[in-house]
């Protein structure tokens, strides 16, 4: 998994609540087992007419946030069912970050599997870093894992609290199994240990 230290790019507003899997990637493509070619399908049914074409209208698909960083949305981002294609879908896009006020908590925890760092901040918050987005190609916003802050493009910084652990993986890069294989020379040890001390099991 990439680390994730400091993301400088365009933000994207999503100025939508209750958005849900299915919105972030439609049933259809729920198929594949793979992680990458599913940033083409991101919020496919706003992106996309019923004949393929490109909507013009949607966040997205406008020059200014094609190649988007980060996120921002609306109140409890991700809701829905609990599928982890949801987050794949976004980081194949390109996003690394997504801030809203809150999170549905399957989606959330799935996002540090898949190297996704989402921050919920305050409303009021919110919508300073909404107006931000707005202004399109000079919508860059810094976000600084190490420090937990996030810088807007006139200097003006927030703060934002994540768990210690989670933190700590993703400026390593890794998911659950990494974290588990940092310990694998003592899981080794315990399981000949074991085995040596109780060879019936």
């Amino acid at each position: 998994m990439e680390k994730f230290d400091k993301l400088t790019g365009v933000a994207a507003p999503l100025n939508m609540i209750n958005v849900d899997t299915d919105m972030i990637i439609p049933k259809q493509f729920l198929k594949t087992i793979k992680r990458s070619g599913l940033g083409k399908h991101l919020f496919d049914e706003m992106r996309y007419d019923d004949d393929g074409k490109e909507q013009p209208d949607f966040v997205l698909n406008k020059p200014q946030y094609r190649d988007a960083k980060i996120l921002v949305c609306g109140d409890n981002f991700g809701c829905g069912s609990s599928r982890e294609h949801a987050p794949w879908a976004i980081a194949d896009f390109g996003i690394r970050c997504v801030i809203a006020p809150s999170f549905a908590d399957i989606f959330y925890n799935n996002c540090f599997k898949n190297g996704i760092l989402p921050i919920a901040l305050p409303q009021d918050q919110i919508d300073l870093l909404m107006d931000d987005a707005e202004r399109g190609a000079n919508a860059i916003i810094e976000i600084d894992l190490e420090n937990q802050t996030i810088k807007g493009p006139d200097g003006g910084t927030l703060s934002f609290e994540i768990d210690a652990a989670r933190k700590q993986a993703l400026l390593e890069g890794l998911d659950e199994i990494g974290v588990t294989l940092e310990a694998e020379k003592n899981i080794t040890e315990f399981e000949k240990n074991r085995a040596s001390a109780q060879p019936w099991l």
